[in-house]
C-alpha cells in the first residue's frame, strides 16, 4: 500500500513552513514515530515523525522549498493491512483514500529544565500520554531501558516500570539528563586564517526581530536591587520534597514569572502592546520565557500565568523550556505573549539591558543570585541579592511607570518567606 505523507498543521495560525532537513532517504525503511524531516516555520524548527512503518519510496519537496500545510510531500510503502496504531491519540487512521496526514504536535510531556542543549530520547505520544496520567518523570523515562530499535522506549517498558513501582520493585535509575546552565557548545574549527559561515534561519530571523526591535521603539532600563533571600531558603528547604511531588525542579524564574503576573494586573500599561498611534491593553497575562539554544533565543509563553501556582508555572515553564529544546514546540507556543522574562543569571551574568520582544513593551530581565555583604536595619549581614532589570517602550512608559513596576516586584519577591 502506498499513502502520502503530508506537510502538517502545526498551529492554528501556521499556514506553510521550510523544510530544512530530510532525516530519511529514498528506499529507507522506517519505524513508526522515527524523524522523518525537519520544518521551519517564522517562530520554530520543529521534527515531524512518520505516521506509519514502511518504506520511503518517493520525495516530493527538497530541502529550502516553502510547504503549504497539507500538501504531500512524501509517499511511503506501507505493508496491505498497516494502519496507525489506535493507541495514539495524536495520529489518525488514513482516509478512504489511502492519505496519511501527520498531525498536530501531540500534547506536553513532563520535562527538566535548565538543562544542556543535547539530544534526547524520542517519546512517543502515547508515552508522554501515559507519562502525564501516571506522574512519570521525564528523567525517568529517559533512564528506562527500553526495548524497541536502537533502544527506544516502548508502551510495554513504560507499563511493566509501573508494575514494578506499583510492587515497590521499580529499579533505582539513574538521571540520562546532564542539567547545565549553558547550552551545549557546537564544535567549531577554522581552516584558515578567517571562517565564513551563512547565517541558519534561526539567527537571521533574530537578527531581523531584534533590530526590528531596537528600530521601532525607544528603549529605557530601569535596575532595582532584591533581596531574594527568602526565595534561595524556601528554595533550599522544598527542593527534595517539591520535586519528588510534582515531578520539576523549584528555581528563581518561576517565582520571577509569578511575581511579573501579579504586578502586570496592577500595572495594566505593561501588559499592553502599541499599534500605530493606538495602545491595545491585554486582559489576559500571557508571559513569554526566554529559553536558549544554540542558534539563539526562543521565547515560548506561559498562557494565563496570573491564574498559575508557584507548581504550575514551574511545570509550564520546565515543558515549555525542554520541548523547544528538542524542537517539539508547536508554533501558536511562542505566539500571544504580553510580556516576556528572560533569565540571564544562568549564565552567572549580574546585570543586562534585554531587547524587547515586539510588539510588547517590556521585558524583564533576571541577573544572577549572588550572597553579599548588606546593611540591613543598621547591621551588616550577608543576604542572596539579585538585579533586576525592566527595559521599556519609552513611546507608552516612562521612568516612573518602570520604576513603580519594579518596585512592586521587588515588594512581592521580598516577602516570600523562607
Amino acid at each position: 500500500m502506498r499513502v502520502d505523507v503530508t506537510m502538517p498543521q502545526l498551529g492554528e495560525s501556521v499556514f506553510e513552513g521550510t523544510l530544512i532537513k530530510w532525516h530519511a532517504k529514498i528506499g529507507q525503511t522506517l519505524q513508526k514515530d522515527d524523524i522523518l524531516f525537519e520544518i521551519s516555520t517564522d517562530k520554530v524548527d520543529t521534527e515531524i515523525p512518520v505516521p506509519y512503518s514502511g518504506k520511503l519510496v518517493e520525495i516530493r519537496a527538497e530541502e529550502g522549498d516553502t510547504v503549504q500545510v497539507d500538501s504531500v510531500i512524501a509517499v511511503m510503502e506501507t505493508e496491505e493491512e498497516a494502519t496507525p496504531e489506535t493507541e495514539s491519540p495524536d495520529v489518525a487512521a488514513p482516509a478512504q483514500e489511502e492519505r496519511a496526514t501527520i498531525h498536530e504536535m501531540s500534547p506536553p510531556e513532563p520535562a527538566e529544565v535548565e538543562q544542556a542543549d543535547k539530544p534526547r530520547r524520542f517519546l512517543s505520544p502515547l508515552i508522554r500520554s501515559i507519562a502525564r496520567q501516571e506522574d512519570i518523570s521525564l528523567e525517568v523515562l529517559e533512564a528506562l531501558p527500553g526495548t524497541g530499535k536502537d533502544g527506544r522506549l516502548r508502551k510495554e517498558d513504560v507499563l511493566s516500570y509501573l508494575e514494578q513501582r506499583k510492587t515497590g520493585a521499580a529499579p533505582a535509575v539513574e538521571p540520562a539528563i546532564t542539567l547545565a546552565a549553558e547550552a551545549a557548545k557546537p564544535a567549531f574549527k577554522f581552516d584558515g586564517e578567517i571562517k565564513r559561515m551563512p547565517m541558519d534561519h534561526i539567527r537571521r530571523s533574530i537578527a531581523e526581530h531584534m533590530v526590528a526591535s531596537a528600530h521601532t521603539s525607544p528603549h529605557v532600563t530601569s535596575v532595582h536591587e532584591v533581596n531574594v533571600t527568602g526565595i534561595m531558603d524556601y528554595i533550599e528547604k522544598n527542593q527534595a520534597s517539591f520535586r519528588q511531588r510534582e515531578g520539576v525542579k523549584l528555581t528563581p524564574t518561576a517565582f520571577a514569572v509569578q511575581a511579573a503576573a501579579k504586578a502586570l494586573k496592577e500595572f495594566p500599561a505593561v501588559n499592553a502592546s502599541i499599534d500605530g498611534t493606538d495602545i491595545i491593553y491585554h486582559k489576559k497575562v500571557n508571559i513569554g520565557v526566554a529559553v536558549a539554544l544554540e542558534q539563539g533565543l526562543i521565547v515560548p509563553v506561559v498562557r494565563n500565568a496570573d491564574t498559575l501556582s508557584i507548581s504550575g508555572i514551574s511545570k509550564a515553564v520546565t515543558d515549555l523550556a525542554a520541548r523547544a529544546r528538542t524542537k517539539k514546540l508547536n508554533p501558536d507556543e511562542v505566539q500571544g505573549g504580553t510580556f516576556s522574562v528572560t533569565n540571564f543569571g544562568v549564565f552567572d551574568t549580574v546585570m543586562a539591558a534585554p531587547i524587547i520582544n515586539q510588539p510588547q513593551v517590556a521585558i524583564l530581565g533576571m541577573g544572577s543570585a549572588k550572597q553579599r555583604v548588606v546593611v540591613v536595619d543598621g547591621m551588616i549581614a550577608i543576604r542572596w541579592m539579585m538585579y533586576l532589570s525592566l527595559t521599556y517602550d519609552h513611546r507608552l512608559l516612562d521612568g516612573a511607570q518602570g520604576g513603580q513596576f519594579l518596585q512592586r516586584m521587588t515588594e512581592i519577591l521580598e516577602n516570600v518567606d523562607g
